[in-house]
């Protein structure tokens, strides 16, 4: 990666500090579960200990060790697991949960690289919402971390 520098690796280690689990849907999960349990480091280290808990209607199998299926209703479960006395979780990409109003902070990283073309970070089934700069910061290779707090309903008024 270009942009790695010792700024973004504090940055990754804060991400990775303490304990977490982990809620991925299918795709994801395929992704991260194809990777990180054949490699060594701190985020592999991280990943490989945390509990996945998996949201998909068409895996039989969950091969990465520590990983949970999550059938029925993923909204309720997450909840469920949201009052728990279990440790933070990390949701990785979700637009149902947003809709769901489950997420309370979004970490938010801009790499200064336009690729033209993406995946979106909110589709069209996610309600607006306001959300609160929690801190920004700046990497020495240009990538901004922000991390935002929901702040509830969009706030309408006129000009």
């Amino acid at each position: 990666m270009p942009f790695l520098d010792d700024a973004l690796n504090q940055a990754i280690g804060e991400t990775i500090a303490g304990e977490f689990d982990m809620l991925f849907g299918r795709r994801t999960y395929e992704i991260f579960a194809a990777y990180w349990p054949n490699h060594r480091g701190p985020i592999a280290k991280a990943f490989n200990k945390a509990t996945k808990y998996v949201a998909t209607r068409s895996l039989d199998q969950l091969d990465w060790a520590t990983s949970l299926h999550i059938g029925g209703d993923v909204v309720d479960e997450v909840r469920r697991l949201k009052v728990s006395d279990g440790p933070a979780l990390h949701i990785w990409g979700s637009s149902e949960l947003i809709a769901a109003e489950l997420v309370d902070e979004y970490r938010i990283w801009v790499f200064p690289l336009v690729l033209g073309e993406g995946k979106r970070l909110f589709e069209s089934s996610v309600p607006p919402r306001g959300l609160t700069l929690v801190e920004t910061r700046s990497t020495p290779k240009g990538v901004l971390i922000n991390p935002y707090r929901s702040a509830g309903p969009v706030k309408t008024g006129s000009l």
